[in-house]
């Protein structure tokens, strides 16, 4: 068992995620500039500020899910309140962090590799929750339409010959391998409501 999630897609996940933080960073200071010069505000301006934001927002949280990880390294549960907030809190999905303590690099990749998963279940938005209890995590994601793919889903619980997948299903496959070098299998269940993945 190792806590280094280090392979070469996830140090390539960073580099990209590194250095696409950097133009949108300028872009949003580009933006200030042009407020603080007296620009007039437009429904134009707002519109790509708030995009950048999403951009900024979703940067830093693929950074996490899809970047490397060593499980030394701790990651604040209030900066993963803060990513979960800036991701989600204008979307139809709306979530709930229940751990208290700071959790490992490692323990919020996997969390957030589960929870894109989860998110994919939500067509129409719902809530979800994800806590741990004595090192076992529980997600579970409540919506009034549920979208559950069994042979999908067999891959997170199968060996790396499992079910392919498509490139907007590429977070089950990271999670399979992710929770297989942390010694972790996953359990899913669902009904016509919910979806809950275990490990």
């Amino acid at each position: 068992m190792t806590n280094d999630l280090n392979d070469n897609a996830a140090l390539l996940g960073s580099r990209i995620c590194h250095d696409l933080i950097s133009p949108l960073g300028a872009i949003s200071n580009g933006l200030e500039l042009l407020a603080m010069s007296g620009a007039a505000s437009s429904p134009e301006l707002t519109l790509i500020e708030e995009s950048i934001a999403a951009a900024n927002a979703r940067i830093r949280f693929f950074r996490v899910a899809f970047g490397a990880a060593t499980g030394n390294q701790i990651m604040a549960r209030a900066d993963v309140m803060k990513l979960l907030g800036d991701c989600y809190n204008n979307t139809r999905i709306k979530i709930r962090w229940d751990m208290t303590a700071d959790p490992t690099r490692t323990e919020a990749k996997v969390a957030m590799l589960g929870l894109l998963c989860l998110e994919a279940s939500l067509p129409m938005g719902g809530d979800v929750t994800i806590g741990s209890d004595r090192g076992t995590w529980n997600l579970h994601a409540y919506g009034t339409k549920i979208r559950f793919d069994p042979e999908v889903w067999s891959v997170v619980q199968g060996p790396h010959q499992g079910a392919s997948v498509r490139s907007s299903q590429v977070q089950f496959a990271l999670l399979r391998d992710a929770l297989n070098d942390t010694g972790k299998t996953a359990q899913v269940g669902h009904s016509d409501t919910a979806v809950s993945l275990r490990y």
